[in-house]
């Protein structure tokens, strides 16, 4: 079984008007997103005064992350497809349901959006730390490389058969809830290990306004790792050659 239609694109294709909405989509989308999701680590931190982490914090973590990428995907959906993440752009792409072109478009857009948000939440608390990812003490890089990498496959895993399988049906509407579903469980997972990030974007945007930079390939190579197979396991295995529709410039 081979892979379907990995496309470069044209060079032309940036400058096309629908491939600059959805970028732009992407960009809103994330502010969106990443605002809610690390406004809520910094608001429980001023709430308990720079406190240890608790398991109401972690609960707290994936009802935010949850709600706010339901948002953020349902919004973005029908302009760029709402994928709200440069691994869940990845896993298109491999799949062969959007160009490398607009795959950069979209990270580029994705990374500036996920900055922009955590400069946003730093002036708008006054100067509190927007708090990067790192690991847990006792938790290696191959522990934190393992957690991003399944968690992400479940992620993308979940936006192919309800967003991107031609026969997803009624699921397509519970798209954007299953998709946050999936991200607000697995904070509730390794979140306590690594912080579960499934999303290189919400790794960058703290790590650019804190210049800190430590176990940061972690958190882009597991997530594309995990985006790959379950794209290349979904598009082979459950969409097939049958289903597989053609790729158009408007797609996903």
């Amino acid at each position: 079984m081979a892979m379907h239609r990995i496309a470069i694109g044209t060079p032309g294709e940036a400058g096309q008007p629908d491939a600059i909405r959805a970028a732009f989509a992407e960009f809103f989308c994330m502010i969106i997103f990443v605002f809610a999701g690390e406004g809520s680590g910094m608001a429980y931190s001023k709430l308990t005064n720079n406190g240890p982490a608790t398991p109401a914090g972690l609960i707290a973590a994936s009802l935010s992350h949850a709600f706010g990428l339901f948002v953020a995907v349902s919004v973005g959906a029908n302009i760029s497809g709402g994928h709200v993440n440069p691994a869940v752009t990845f896993g298109a792409f491999i799949g062969g349901n959007i160009t490398l072109l607009r795959s950069i478009l979209y990270w580029i857009a994705q990374l500036f959006g996920s900055v922009v948000a955590c400069i946003l939440l730093k002036h708008a608390t006054g100067g509190m730390e927007t708090s990067g990812f790192s690991l847990s003490p006792g938790v290696s890089v191959w522990n934190a490389l393992v957690f991003e990498i399944v968690m992400t496959f479940g992620l993308v895993y979940t936006v192919y058969a309800t967003a991107v399988d031609p026969k997803k049906g009624n699921a397509g509407v519970v798209a954007p809830i299953a998709i946050g579903f999936i991200v607000g469980a697995n904070i509730l997972v390794g979140g306590a290990f690594d912080g579960a990030s499934m999303n290189p974007a919400v790794s960058f945007g703290p790590a650019v306004v804190t210049w800190s930079w430590t176990h940061h390939w972690v958190y882009w190579v597991g997530p594309f790792i995990g985006a790959a197979i379950a794209a290349i396991i979904y598009d082979n295995i459950f969409i097939g050659d049958d289903g597989h529709e053609p790729l158009s410039s408007s797609d996903f």
